[in-house]
């Protein structure tokens, strides 16, 4: 049975204090519910991981970082390797995430690195893919999915992809109120496990976690969460009030 999967994505949010406090409800709240093949992460900015990851220690969450460099060490200013990750027990990361493609114009061979290297040091890439509006108006959403896995993705073996979350961003919903409705979601979903059966297998294609990242919020979660190949969420600001995501986290 493959894993259902809350990830909180904070950005570029949070004061030390503020960040202390949002964990701290977080993992409180956890110590209430019975996850089962649950899985809740937190994903907070670089130097909130030590402190997140020492209170997941002792609580039902795990910790993501939101990037990493695919360098292990080396004259990279202001960059994280997947070792200094490691050495924090940072468990998940996330790449390819929309925002990096567009700020930082992270390319599809500069994401494969990302994969090769995380995958290196034992941390579960969750690797974003999506289309921008231009391109779901002009019906293009199907192929540029695809091209994003072909290019930064399939390189993997299959026992290396078993490893790796995947995340469809419909990049239009993005923090614009905006989501695919349920039905859009569940197509892409399905045609992204499609795409995986034929590259690699159906038995692995059932396994692999496929997560929803798109204004997910406390009122849409259980809709979104109902559909066959929806395993989850990659929450952005809903992830920000412990209230609303813990009721996200309460539609898996």
């Amino acid at each position: 049975m493959r894993k259902k999967i809350v990830a909180g994505n904070w950005k570029m949010n949070k004061t030390f204090l503020e960040a202390e406090e949002l964990v701290a409800q977080v993992a409180e709240a956890l110590e209430k519910r019975k996850l089962d093949n649950k899985a809740v992460v937190l994903c907070p900015p670089f130097p909130y991981l030590e402190l997140t990851t020492d209170i997941a220690k002792e609580s039902k969450f795990q910790v993501g970082a939101q990037n990493v460099y695919p360098e292990d060490n080396g004259a990279y200013t202001g960059e994280v390797s997947p070792p200094m990750l490691e050495s924090m027990e940072v468990e998940y990361c996330i790449i390819g995430h929309s925002e990096r493609r567009k700020y930082f114009a992270e390319n599809h061979d500069f994401l494969a690195r990302k994969l090769d290297a995380l995958l290196k040091h034992n941390i579960i890439p969750i690797f974003c893919c999506g289309e921008v509006l231009s391109e779901r108006k002009a019906k293009k959403h199907f192929k540029v999915v695809e091209t994003q896995l072909n290019e930064s993705l399939f390189h993997l073996k299959k026992d290396e992809v078993s490893n790796v979350v995947i995340a469809y961003e419909p990049v239009w919903a993005i923090g614009t109120g905006v989501n695919a409705t349920a039905e859009e979601a569940q197509e892409m979903h399905a045609f992204i496990r499609g795409l995986v059966a034929k590259k690699y297998s159906k038995k692995l294609s059932e396994e692999i976690s496929i997560l929803y990242g798109g204004s997910c919020n406390a009122k849409n979660a259980k809709e979104l969460f109902s559909n066959p190949d929806v395993d989850g969420g990659l929450i952005g600001g809903a992830s920000l009030k412990s209230e609303d995501f813990l009721a996200i986290v309460d539609a898996l």
